[in-house]
C-alpha cells in the first residue's frame, strides 16, 4: 500500500471555500487503476490558518506515479491556482510506503 498526503495551510477565515472548492471538483480518482481511497482531513487552526491534509491510498507507487502522468491528473488539478489566495504558502507532499497494517 502506498500512501499521499497534501498538507494545505488555509487562510483563517477561508475555510468554507477551501472545502468547497475539493467538494466541487472533478477529482477523476474513481477510475484510475490502482486507487483505493481518498480523504480530506480538518486540522488544528493555529495563529495564522487552519490546517488541512488531502490523503489518497493506492495499490502501489507506480499507481501514483502513473496517475500524476496522466491526462486525468491534469484534468482533477485545472485551475488549481485560481484559488491561490486562501493559502499560505504551498501545499507540502508527504509520501509513505505501507511497513504494517492492521484491520478489525
Amino acid at each position: 500500500m502506498y500512501l499521499t498526503m497534501n498538507r494545505f495551510k488555509v487562510r483563517l477565515g477561508c475555510e468554507e471555500e477551501f472545502e468547497q472548492v475539493w467538494a466541487s471538483r472533478d477529482s477523476q480518482l474513481k477510475s484510475v487503476p490502482g486507487f483505493v481511497a481518498f480523504h480530506l482531513l480538518k486540522g488544528p487552526e493555529a495563529e495564522d490558518h487552519r490546517l488541512y491534509a488531502s490523503h489518497t491510498v493506492w495499490t502501489s507507487e507506480e499507481a501514483f506515479r502513473d496517475w500524476t502522468k496522466s491526462e486525468a491528473f491534469r484534468a482533477a488539478h485545472r485551475g488549481a491556482g485560481d484559488h491561490s489566495h486562501i493559502y499560505l504558502g504551498p501545499p507540502d507532499l508527504e509520501i509513505f510506503e505501507s511497513v504494517q497494517k492492521l484491520e478489525a
